[in-house]
């Protein structure tokens, strides 16, 4: 059955939660808001460097499906996308990549009710790892796709994309248009989400981004690939990711692209099902909220997707996240003094874990290495219960 958030008012109030996940809150410790220009000096944000032996470069790509028209802005003509590729590159070559633009900043601030507390330009010059115009590494390697959570940029993804990178791993990153609150796309259009008010039935959502992602790999792995270095991808060993809608529709392009050959959903519930007949025996995981992502947890969804999987699982909850806890937001909030009061994992952590076990489970799936990590509790990861194999 198709979980829609027009179904009942409860399904409603958990489908918002999740697809459009609630704000980013101060804790009562944390300074009153301020106006930007009060804070002085401004702060300096930074992603964590990532782990791997790779320096990390990044390109951006951007696709236009013309046999397809945008469904949420019909008049706009063929969807596009916008996507970030992140690849192995040699030490010392490129220059500094930027993490969004001061007015995408500021949109994504608005969303969260934080255009007090820090200014945009600040936020913006966030410091990452990956440079543009870097030259790759030699060889081929394993290529990971990243889909973002609903409302949200493809950036909200960077520490992740750039610690697969790091490992030896090509990453796209890809941008839905028309849902985010405010990606800049070619020509200096400021595209924003409209899907958040047009859209009555996140399973649709879920759907329409596995169409997306096919079509990336279709530029990215066909006859004429849309990417320079589209050499460096192996086609043979290709997983998805995504965060909460990226998640459920990282399970769709699963069910229906036979390339993808692992992923896992972070915390998204699946509006649309996993089928019957399950995922052909490919490898899932499923990493979420303790609050809400367990079994028998309020996201039903969860259990019935668990239950479908036909091939090595995992089901993983970690201890005081929250639906932020698994993309860049909380790493940020954290270095300024911020968390949210319901989900009280460090912002340092909640990176960690994130990069360790997404990291772990493509080194086993895609690469054939061991990975640990995915076997059971460890002692170092305390926060990390799993809830079935």
């Amino acid at each position: 059955m198709l979980i829609t958030i027009s179904r009942t008012a409860a399904a409603l109030a958990t489908g918002l939660a999740l697809a459009l996940a609630a704000p980013l809150l101060p804790t009562a410790a944390a300074a009153p808001a301020t106006s930007a220009a009060d804070q002085d000096p401004a702060p300096v944000l930074r992603l964590p460097s990532p782990t791997g032996p790779f320096a990390v470069g990044r390109d951006t790509l951007h696709l236009v499906d013309r046999d397809r028209t945008d469904p949420w802005v019909p008049e706009a003509g063929a969807r596009e996308l916008l996507v970030s590729m992140y690849y192995p590159a040699r030490s010392g070559t490129g220059r500094t990549a930027p993490y969004l633009t001061a007015d995408e900043a500021r949109l994504l601030l608005e969303s969260q009710h934080l255009e007090g507390v820090i200014a945009p330009e600040d936020v913006a010059a966030t410091g990452i790892t990956a440079r543009v115009g870097a030259r790759p590494e030699r060889g081929r390697h394993p290529l990971v796709v990243l889909s973002p959570g609903f409302s949200l940029p493809r950036t909200t993804l960077t520490l992740l994309a750039e610690e697969l990178a790091s490992r030896g791993y090509v990453v796209a990153a890809v941008d839905h248009a028309y849902e985010s609150v405010g990606t800049l796309f070619p020509g200096d259009r400021m595209l924003t989400c409209v899907a958040c008010e047009a859209a009555d039935d996140l399973s649709v959502v879920a759907e329409g981004r596995a169409a997306d992602l096919s079509f990336v790999l279709d530029r990215l792995t066909g006859p004429r690939p849309a990417w320079r270095y589209a050499g460096l991808i192996d086609t043979t060993r290709i997983g998805m990711a995504g965060h909460s809608i990226g998640g459920n529709a990282t399970a769709v392009t699963m069910a229906r692209d036979p390339r993808v050959r692992a992923g896992v959903n972070m915390d998204g519930t699946f509006f649309a099902p996993v089928p019957a007949e399950g995922l052909d025996g490919r490898p899932f995981m499923m990493l979420g909220t303790e609050s809400l992502h367990h079994p028998g947890g309020e996201d039903e969804s969860w259990d019935e997707g668990w239950a479908r999987l036909d091939g090595w699982r995992r089901w993983l909850t970690v201890t005081g996240s929250g639906h932020f806890t698994f993309i860049d937001l909380p790493v940020l909030g954290g270095q300024l003094g911020m968390t949210d009061p319901e989900a009280p994992l460090s912002g340092e952590r909640s990176g960690e874990i994130t990069r360790d076990y997404v990291a772990a489970f493509f080194d086993a799936h895609l690469r054939g290495l061991p990975a640990p990590l995915l076997d059971g509790p460890t002692a170092a990861n305390p926060e990390v219960v799993f809830q079935g194999r």
